[in-house]
Parts: structure tokens; sequence; C-alpha cells
């Protein structure tokens, strides 16, 4: 309290004005008011450019009220490479899903119910040796084996390679869920002769589905955007996702064709983002696991 503020004195001794109370209570929300507004505009603004330019018949870099027009999709149609990219990357984004939560699903159960030496510790050096040798680092070696193996110019080549990568996480974050389940139900299961793997499918998958669903969403999320190892390990136009198809969408010169890469960015973010609430609404995504007993 300074030397010239009001103050009332009583039995409980010097305390603020109430009016100077609420002054500063209100300085206070509207300090927080316009900070949470400045953060929001930082955040939407991009989206409101996407929103925008793809219907705009000259977009620019800054947000404005369109000129409605429906060319660039037209435009983006006659683009022999941009519509069967999408198809490309369904094919690695679902591949490279379906056998991350496949291997993950089984090496996070044999994690959580087989008592190895060291087992934590291996868990974090995957994980570790995951975030440090990442894809761009480790891209050479990759190449070599994937043209040891025939897997150049191939989806399989990019769809193990981007697998590789996931899989140490994936097993991570699984292992949680895996740990989270009761023992009782697969004990009783094996009592009436359920095979490892039966118990795994009848009993632990079910329980352990919202799990599946974010590692699911989290993979193909991951590959959708992937573009160094496509862009690397394909050689023909016709099998590049869209990732790398949003690169070639330049003119000669190297300036960017605004309305083909408006157009095209929003119809490819439209298949991951559809999944997304999907996913959400079914499943909900929670980085933990086990059931109420």
């Amino acid at each position: 309290m300074t030397h010239g503020d009001p103050v009332i004195r009583g039995d409980r001794g010097t305390r603020p004005a109430p009016g100077l109370d609420y002054t500063r209570h209100a300085l206070g929300t509207i300090g927080r008011a316009t900070l949470l507004a400045v953060l929001l505009a930082f955040f939407a603004l991009p989206l409101l450019w996407l929103a925008s330019a793809p219907f705009d018949t000259s977009p620019s870099i800054t947000t404005s009220v369109p000129e409605f027009t429906l060319g660039n999709f037209r435009a983006l149609l006659e683009n022999p490479y941009a519509l069967n990219s999408l198809r490309n990357s369904l094919i690695q984004a679902g591949g490279s899903a379906a056998i991350v939560v496949v291997l993950a699903a089984l090496a996070a159960y044999a994690l959580s119910r087989v008592r190895v030496p060291g087992r934590d510790a291996l868990l974090y050096v995957l994980l570790l040796l995951s975030s440090v040798v990442t894809g761009t680092a480790a891209m050479v070696p990759l190449f070599e084996l994937a043209t040891r193996l025939n897997l150049v110019d191939t989806h399989l080549g990019v769809i193990l390679t981007l697998s590789g990568g996931l899989l140490p996480a994936a097993i991570f974050i699984l292992k949680d869920f895996m740990d989270g389940t009761p023992t009782s139900y697969e004990e009783s299961a094996r009592v009436f002769g359920a095979s490892p793997l039966q118990i795994l499918r009848h009993i632990v998958i079910p329980l352990v589905r919202p799990g599946l669903a974010t590692i699911a969403v989290w993979a193909v999320a991951n590959v959708w955007g992937s573009f160094l190892q496509p862009f690397i390990l394909l050689r023909d136009p016709g099998k590049a996702p869209g990732a790398v198809i949003l690169y070639t969408l330049y003119t000669e010169g190297g300036a960017p064709r605004l309305d083909l890469i408006s157009a095209f960015s929003l119809v490819y973010s439209l298949p991951v983002v559809v999944m997304y609430v999907f996913v959400s609404r079914r499943y909900g995504f929670r980085f933990h696991g086990g059931i109420k007993r």
C-alpha cells in the first residue's frame, strides 16, 4: 500500500478502501481478458486464413474478405497428382497405423505381464533413442537398407520406415494402459483354457480400446504430415503423398501459388480432422489406462 492509498481503520487494523479493491480487480480482469484475446487472435488468424483463402480469387498472405470463387478447387482437380496424393496418404497412414497398433499392443502386453530384468530401463532407452535418433538423422542408413531390400519407390518401404520410428513411443504409451487393466479377468480365462492370444484379443483389447484409438490417431497424424521419408524414398510422383505434392505447388520461379496451396491445404486437412472428431466422440483421448475395479 502506497502513501496516498485511501484506507479504513478499525478494530482489525488498516485495510484498503473497498473501491480500491474493486478497481484493482477490474484492472486485473481486463488485463487477463486482453492477454487471452491477443493469444486467441494469434492462433485463430492462421485458421481464418485457411478457411477463407481457398475461396478467394486472389488470396494473399493477409486475411481479408474473400472474393468468392470455386475456381481454386477446379484448378486443383485439373492437377494430375493432387487428388491421387490423398489416396497415397491414406494408404501410407493407414498401413503405418495398423502396423504400429498391432505390434505396439503385442509388445506392450508382453512387457506389462512378463517380469523381464531391466524392463523399465529398456523402455526408457527405446523412447530416448527414438527421440534422439530421428528419421532425419537415420535417413542415410534407412535409404541404404531400403535399397538393398528393393523397397525404394514402394508404399511398403515408406510404411515400414515411418512405423519403425513411431513404435517405441507407442509401446511406452500403451504399456500404461495395459498396466491399468486388472489381471483377475485374465486369470479366470486362463483357468478355462484360453491361450495368451485369446486373452489378449477377447479380454485385454476391449479394455484398452481408448488407448488403441489414441495410438491410431497419433500414428495417422504423424504419417499424414510426414515429408522427408516419402520425398527421399519415392521416385514416382504418382505414389507421392499429399505432403510431398504440396511442395510442388509453386511456380517455375519458386513463388507459391497461394490459390492452389490454400485449396489443397484445406482438402488435405479435412480427413485428419474428421477422424479426430469421430474417435474423440467414440472413445475420448486419455493418456491413462485402467477401468474401475
